[in-house]
């Protein structure tokens, strides 16, 4: 009886030492599980951290260059509208100045000869202003209409000319350093429209007129 009941606290004590070391197994492939997940957590969030941190510092960067260039072109073009609003001195000399060259009653007279001197010298000193300033008039007469300049205003039959060369120019254009300020205002050329030939009424006539 006594070597049975020893048999079987022997045998419960080694499936409680069973027990106890799968427990302990179990707790350990838990911890070590937990240890995984928690450093896959940390090194995804350092990740995702860089990420974002990357991230802002490009669009801080796309901020900084945003500004310096704006910054840039205000200096370089801060006078851009004042200038454009200034063209208006210029183009009502030029207006006044053609409206005395059509004045029959003044016409070769020494007055309008000093007032016409007098209006182009105001008028050589502001284009001198403006050139000091970068502002520059655009070369429009006998140019290929360049649509980046000019803007065509109507269309001139020359025969004498290339198609689209500029022939008349009806406001002038500027530009102040490499932007356009205000495009010229022009007259193009294109060849003559003979519809007499083209017309056969106009044969038929011709015709019996021989």
């Amino acid at each position: 009886m006594e070597k049975e009941e020893n048999l079987k606290n022997k045998y419960e004590k080694s499936d409680k030492e069973e027990d106890s070391k799968s427990i302990n197994n179990e707790t350990k492939d838990k911890k070590e599980t937990q240890e995984k997940e928690i450093e896959k957590t940390s090194e995804e969030k350092i990740l995702e951290l860089e990420d974002k941190l990357a991230r802002t510092y490009a669009e801080m960067e796309n901020q900084r260059r945003r500004f310096e260039k704006e910054k840039e072109e205000a200096y370089e073009y801060g006078g851009f509208y004042f200038a454009k609003e200034a063209l208006s001195l210029i183009d009502n000399l030029e207006r006044s100045k053609q409206t005395l060259e059509n004045d029959e009653v003044l016409k070769n007279s020494e007055a309008l000869k000093k007032t016409l001197e007098h209006m182009n010298i105001i008028n050589k000193d502001l284009i001198s202003i403006f050139s000091k300033n970068n502002i520059k008039p655009i070369e429009s007469l006998n140019k290929k209409l360049d649509p980046n300049l000019h803007q065509a205003m109507m269309e001139i039959e020359d025969d004498n000319k290339e198609p689209g060369t500029i022939v008349q120019e009806i406001q002038k254009g500027f530009t102040i350093k490499d932007r356009l300020l205000r495009p010229s205002l022009v007259g193009v050329s294109k060849k003559t429209d003979d519809r007499s030939k083209k017309d056969p009424k106009n044969e038929e006539n011709s015709e019996k007129n021989k």
